[in-house]
């Protein structure tokens, strides 16, 4: 069975697998309102395919990509039902349409260079914060508890629901849409972003920049662990001679340093003298 068949499979017992079985899921949606924090109105779906620019023709594979785990968990339903089964797909198309768009713009630049430039286009905190920017935190489905904890604003959430629905376009309308979005939403000031951004890594630049004018480097420190141990968010803060420079989140230690560093270089770079008296 072809993934496209098993999507549409789990999508019909999430109440239909045509625009009208969307409607039907939405029904369904509501008659949990008790543990979901969201409901799914026609008209903000609407609006969020504006700002998509797309248009799906099979509105439950739409829905579908809205669906956070935390969701399935409280009402009961399989956790294949959520959109990470999407998300994995996204992921796939997200990074062809990327290295290929790379490899053709910058013919000069080596293998490595492409790598590290697609890193710096499509990870978490660069796709978090595209999802910030059209507000997609507002329209995800996810349990009460996951929101009233700032689901809505967490970077890896918005992350994943990105690439869910960047999986999503996909089936419904093929690698030509998929590419229009990711060029509209994703790469939208990609030009901006590797600018502004070293292709080396935050904590690296971190370390050298804090380094070369304070002769001592900054210090990281996990705040915060949750989450159960197969799915656990971290939450870091970075500082320098005990002053708060950025904080981040991640799925390991390691990429919420890199998040942490990353918004302390932006702090940085839009307040130059943040750290100019490191004793005060």
């Amino acid at each position: 069975m072809g993934l496209k068949d098993s999507l549409q499979q789990i999508l019909h017992r999430l109440g239909g697998n045509s625009p009208a079985g969307g409607s039907v899921a939405v029904k369904a949606c509501k008659k949990n309102q008790s543990a979901d924090d969201s409901t799914l109105d026609p008209i903000q779906l609407e609006i969020l395919q504006t700002k998509m620019g797309y248009s799906f023709r099979d509105q439950s594979l739409l829905i579908n990509a809205l669906l956070h785990r935390s969701h399935i968990h409280v009402t009961g339903q399989d956790r294949e039902q959520s959109n990470e089964r999407l998300e994995f797909l996204g992921d796939a198309v997200l990074g062809l349409v990327v290295n290929e768009l790379l490899y053709h713009k910058y013919p000069e630049r080596s293998e490595g260079d492409l790598t590290k430039m697609k890193s710096l286009l499509v990870c978490g905190a660069r796709l978090s914060e595209v999802a910030m920017e059209f507000e997609l935190g507002t329209h995800i489905r996810m349990s009460r508890s996951e929101a009233a904890t700032g689901g809505r604003q967490r970077s890896s959430i918005l992350a994943d629901t990105t690439e869910a629905l960047i999986g999503a376009v996909y089936l419904d309308g093929g690698l030509s849409p998929a590419t229009g979005v990711i060029k509209r939403v994703v790469l939208s000031g990609s030009e901006k972003v590797l600018a502004r951004r070293s292709l080396r890594n935050y904590k690296s630049r971190l370390q050298e920049l804090i380094q070369a004018l304070y002769k001592s480097p900054p210090r990281y420190k996990v705040l915060d662990v949750t989450g159960p141990d197969h799915d656990r968010i971290f939450k870091v803060t970075v500082t320098y001679n005990g002053i708060p420079m950025g904080q981040g989140e991640g799925r390991n230690k390691k990429t919420a340093e890199q998040h942490a560093a990353r918004v302390a270089l932006e702090n940085l770079e839009n307040n130059p003298q943040f750290l100019d008296d490191p004793e005060s």
